[in-house]
């Protein structure tokens, strides 16, 4: 195996191996004063608003739930999963109001999030951009496909030159695909897999992720993958860590079993702004229990006493937030562009904008 090069790269840089990180974790604030702007265009805000017009039509028609006719029982909105939203969508032939109701959402959604997008691109490190990756686990169903996809037309509709378009890879695997562009090229020579993490504020996702043929690391895909759902269980921050680090050698086990050639490695996306030392600054509110911004917590380290070594060697491990790294996942298919944006909803709004190379 190739000896192991020191890597170049900082936790939470700028200048990345293959183009340029103008901004990222713009915290914008609610006009109205609800908080942050990103806010209005999140998971927990689509469900807020299906549960609005729920509320409204049952309202206005003496106690009639279109939603809770065509689920075949009363439920609450926020036990409704994008699945069963999306068969409503399919069977608007059969059941025209709550096909109706849920487009109703979607709209409002819409309309909210295409606002969002308008202060981000009045934003002087957003302007002039030229196209949108969205991501997260909002676009897994069809409603979040169908709400971006609104978004673009309300913005070219205005006049902005911009489109908007869900990312390439699934969204469970975009920030794992995006980890290894972290890594300085010589790190990862010789080897044809490594590790990543994609943490958020719902879950925990860790990868085995081919590298591809292609030195620009276009054809990266996730080999295997396991996705941990820490909200559920509500652990504290070293029992997360410790998790994460089981999550993470059973991921180095399983290229060992499928014959890859592992880098020494890890990649990961997190929550907030990350240090150059490679400690959270801020934005880590909704990870779990503990204070992930205390000034003696170093995640890297952290997992790093508690992982194997790989090859004989202890791995790199490079962090930067979580919306950088699945920006990252898109890299060759914005070659065409100059300056591009991401978008991922979640628990909250990430973001990130970058720049290629002149």
């Amino acid at each position: 195996m190739p000896s192991t090069p020191k890597p170049a790269a900082r936790h939470g840089a700028t200048d990345l191996p293959r183009l340029r990180l103008d901004a990222y974790n713009a915290e914008l604030q609610d006009p109205e004063g609800h908080g942050f702007l990103g806010d209005r265009a999140s998971n927990r805000a689509f469900m807020e608003m299906l549960d609005d017009w729920r509320t409204r039509v049952t309202r206005g028609s003496g106690g009639e739930d279109p939603i809770e006719e065509a689920l075949g029982e009363d439920r609450p909105t926020k036990a409704i999963d994008r699945a069963e939203l999306d068969e409503m969508l399919d069977s608007a032939a059969e059941d025209p109001e709550a096909a109706g109701l849920v487009h109703s959402a979607i709209e409002d959604f819409a309309q909210d999030m295409a606002a969002v997008v308008r202060r981000f691109l009045r934003l002087p490190e957003w302007r002039d951009t030229q196209r949108i990756a969205v991501g997260g686990g909002f676009l897994e169903a069809k409603v979040g496909l169908m709400a971006i996809g609104r978004v673009g037309v309300l913005l070219r509709a205005g006049g902005e030159q911009v489109r908007v378009a869900p990312v390439l890879h699934h969204p469970d695997d975009a920030a794992l695909c995006g980890a290894p562009h972290l890594a300085p090229p010589a790190l990862l020579e010789g080897f044809d897999a490594c590790l990543a993490v994609d943490i958020g504020g719902t879950n925990m996702r860790a990868g085995l992720v081919a590298l591809g043929e292609a030195a620009d690391l276009s054809g990266t895909e996730v080999l295997e993958s396991e996705r941990w759902k820490h909200a559920e269980e509500a652990p504290d921050r070293d029992e997360a860590v410790a998790r994460l680090a089981t999550m993470l050698d059973h991921m180095a086990e399983q290229a060992g079993v499928m014959g890859r050639r592992l880098a020494p490695f890890i990649g990961i996306g997190c929550p907030g702004v990350i240090t150059p030392d490679g400690r959270i600054a801020r934005g880590g509110q909704n990870l779990p229990g503990g204070n992930w911004e205390d000034e003696d917590f170093h995640l890297p380290e952290a997992l790093l006493a508690a992982l194997p070594r790989i090859n004989g060697v202890p791995p790199a491990i490079i962090m930067h937030n979580d919306a950088v790294v699945q920006g990252l996942s898109q890299t060759s298919a914005m070659r065409d562009v100059e300056r591009w944006g991401v978008l991922t909803i979640g628990t909250g709004l990430g973001n990130a904008r970058f720049s290629n190379p002149g």
